[in-house]
């Protein structure tokens, strides 16, 4: 087995060498072949000095270095595309992730998971601005996507190679791969593993990222249950609105000719037509939707299933 660990790296210069170390003393007493790749995404200090000077004493260490700050899903998404390893490992440069994890994480994968994630129980960070966020989240994004974890946020993480060949990372899709790739139908397993505090460096992250993570599950809760069918999204939304709208205006009919009630005055009549409106213009996106889905199939061949294997 050869085995790929991805670390995304922004100004960790403090940090570099150690985690390096650390990494490649585990490794080393495995039997297995590896290569460290390490992505500097724009880092302004001497990151990529120290990363070129460990690749001189070990050629298994492979660097991409961007021309700017690209973020960490395109940081993880380079080391995928650049990966020749049977199963890819993630993990932070920052050393809170401990690398002693590594061999469990293969154990889970040998007993035929297709991607096991990390599950920090004793998370070292601040309660009110890091692990309540975090807990939040991870309910909201488990309850929204029907794959339940711990912790979504956790960067130490294992797939199987064939698990990211077939998954494109985005904006700030990383911290859902899990449940992007349960489309795959893939086996899923969560392991606790060891949490470290940080002991040099700044943290990257902020509360802010709440807010575009709540963005972001979103778009992948549309893309996991509507990107193949967009008109049962859209138009669900038309058909109701649609049919409120003729309702309203149906019993306003009834109104004027039955009653003599007037309706040139009424709001309700205004609320009745623009509902209409409303319900046709959805469903003319929905429509508009299944034409982009049939193109973007069709000219890049992507498929409509996944096989996990095939005795024919």
């Amino acid at each position: 087995m050869k085995i790929s660990i991805i670390l995304p790296v922004l100004n960790e210069e403090e940090n570099l060498n150690d985690m390096n170390a650390e990494i490649t003393s585990v490794v080393e007493n495995m039997d297995v072949e590896y290569e460290i790749i390490y992505i500097d995404d724009g880092s302004t200090d001497r990151s990529f000095e120290m990363l070129s000077s460990m690749r001189e004493k070990n050629q298994n260490i492979k660097i991409i270095q961007f021309r700017r700050n690209f973020g960490q899903t395109a940081g993880l998404a380079a080391g995928f595309d650049h990966a020749t390893g049977d199963v890819i490992i993630t993990m932070d440069s920052d050393r809170q992730n401990d690398p002693n994890d590594i061999p469990m994480l293969l154990d889970k994968i040998n007993e035929g998971y297709d991607l096991v994630s990390g599950w920090r129980f004793d998370r070292q960070d601040a309660w009110l601005s890091r692990k309540l966020p975090s807990k939040l989240a991870n309910g909201l994004i488990s309850k929204i996507t029907g794959v339940k974890l711990h912790d979504y946020g956790c960067s130490l993480k294992a797939f199987r190679k064939e698990v990211v060949e077939n998954i494109r990372l985005y904006g700030e899709m990383h911290r859902f791969i899990p449940a992007i790739a349960s489309w795959m139908g893939v086996r899923i397993a969560e392991v606790k593993v060891n949490h470290r505090a940080r002991v040099a460096g700044t943290s990257k992250y902020g509360i802010s990222r709440t807010f575009r993570v709540i963005l972001d599950l979103v778009t992948v809760k549309f893309l996991l249950q509507y990107s193949a069918r967009p008109l049962h999204f859209f138009g669900g939304i038309g058909i109701a609105s649609g049919v409120t709208g003729f309702l309203i205006a149906f019993v306003m009919l009834i109104q004027k000719f039955f009653f003599g009630i007037a309706l040139g005055d009424r709001p309700l009549l205004l609320l009745a037509v623009l509902l209409i409106f409303i319900g046709i213009q959805f469903v003319t996106f929905g429509l508009l939707g299944e034409l982009m889905t049939r193109t973007y199939h069709e000219a890049q061949n992507k498929p409509i299933y996944m096989i996990r294997q095939a005795m024919i």
